[in-house]
């Protein structure tokens, strides 16, 4: 009879009812080798007599182990982790941009687990605040999700550290995002609000130049913001969009030679009317001394929080709903569809998407139902002549009777 195993993690009995433990506690930091532990006794040198005896001694040498090797601080509270660990890592790995919007995020965390000791953090913990989130929290379903989600990857950092065996908080459910649609303004209520933009005066005409780009191009805010004439080909008709603006102020600014993602670095086609739009901007521009930011009235960039602004003002003066600065891309799109049936791909790429597949994700429902046009197209479409003898032998269900 080979080795078995029992009920209980790590624990086996031999081919003579002889119980005993196997542990796996890892690594050796010097050597890389793996480190086991194997025994048949307890702390007393007794045999054990049931696997339960042999799984409370292999958890007693697993502890121990931990505590003497396996973790750097016992006693590490969570907040003392993420300031002296996670965060340093986080800000390391990703954009500073994404770094300085998270840090209202960190509060939260903090706040709720802050004095906790890291490894005594439990699953139950872990659900309660993913409760309060979903309920008396009042965020919406998109930021608890974001903020229950980055509380899940600091533990799984904790776990990759050493820090933890395993992450409680997988024992819990994720937060979905939920859907959220974004409003968008048609191409009516657009022409509404350039209607009530006087180009004549410098800031409104900038205005206009900037609301007229977004709605026409579908470029992402900070992609927007970055752009100068030197992206604009006028001969050709095209406008090359490759970087982003970063911005603390009108003079602390870094233009980042890349977009969002990779495919987000793309030169889209412009029509006759922008090209017009750009140049007498260009020239309204030159007699203010302004020669290299298209979004701007001083030659320094624009706050992406200005956009919003300008889309607010002219959408109460034009009485029409106010949207997102983001929900001008939707607009966008939903101008490609609507009024020259643009197919998915041709807008994936306009986008800057990775794939059709990401452009569907987010715009699946502005493509107009066309299963009403098509039941329509199908009525006389399948012709055939109804048979007129029986040919069947039936020979099934007996409670079912051919009529013949």
């Amino acid at each position: 009879m080979a080795n078995t195993k029992t009920r209980y993690p790590n624990v086996y009995v031999d081919k003579n009812g002889h119980f005993y433990y196997q542990l796996e506690l890892g690594h050796d930091n010097l050597t890389g080798k793996r480190i086991q532990k194997k025994g048949r006794r307890d702390v007393h040198h007794h045999k054990f007599t049931s696997a339960h005896d042999a799984y409370k001694e292999a958890l007693r040498i697993k502890n121990e182990y931990q505590a003497r090797n396996g973790f750097s601080n016992y006693s590490l509270s969570y907040s003392d982790f993420l300031d002296d660990f996670y965060i340093p890592s986080y800000e390391s790995d990703v954009e500073n941009s994404t770094f300085k919007s998270r840090q209202s995020t960190f509060k939260h965390l903090k706040k709720w687990f802050g004095d906790e000791k890291l490894r005594e953090i439990r699953p139950l913990d872990c659900e309660k605040f993913r409760v309060y989130l979903l309920g008396k929290s009042g965020y919406s379903q998109g930021f608890a999700s974001m903020v229950y989600c980055l509380f899940r990857n600091t533990l799984d950092y904790a776990v990759r550290m050493d820090f933890l065996v395993n992450n409680p908080s997988r024992k819990t459910k994720a937060i979905n995002k939920g859907k959220t649609m974004v409003d968008y303004w048609t191409k009516a209520e657009f022409e509404k609000v350039l209607s009530v933009i006087y180009t004549k005066d410098y800031y409104q005409h900038m205005c206009f130049v900037i609301l007229y780009l977004y709605f026409t191009c579908g470029m992402r805010v900070s992609e927007g913001l970055a752009l100068t004439y030197d992206d604009v080909d006028f001969k050709r008709h095209r406008l090359k969009i490759h970087k982003t603006l970063e911005m603390k102020n009108k003079h602390d600014y870094v233009i980042k030679p890349y977009t969002k993602t990779i495919n987000g670095i793309r030169t889209i086609s412009l029509d006759n009317d922008t090209i017009r739009v750009l140049k007498d901007w260009r020239k309204d521009q030159e007699k203010h001394g302004v020669h290299n930011f298209i979004m701007s009235y001083d030659d320094t960039p624009m706050s992406r929080t200005t956009i919003p602004l300008i889309v607010k003002r002219f959408a109460k003066l034009a009485g029409v709903k106010p949207i997102q600065a983001k929900g001008l891309r939707h607009s966008h799109v939903s101008y490609l569809i609507n009024e020259f049936n643009a197919d998915v791909l041709t807008v994936s790429r306009r986008l800057g998407h990775s794939s059709p597949e990401i452009t569907l994700k987010y715009y699946a429902h502005l493509w107009p139902r066309n299963d009403e046009t098509i039941a329509d197209e199908m009525e006389g479409n399948i012709k055939f002549q109804p048979a007129k003898e029986n040919r069947l032998r039936f020979t099934g269900n007996q409670n079912i009777h051919s009529t013949k």
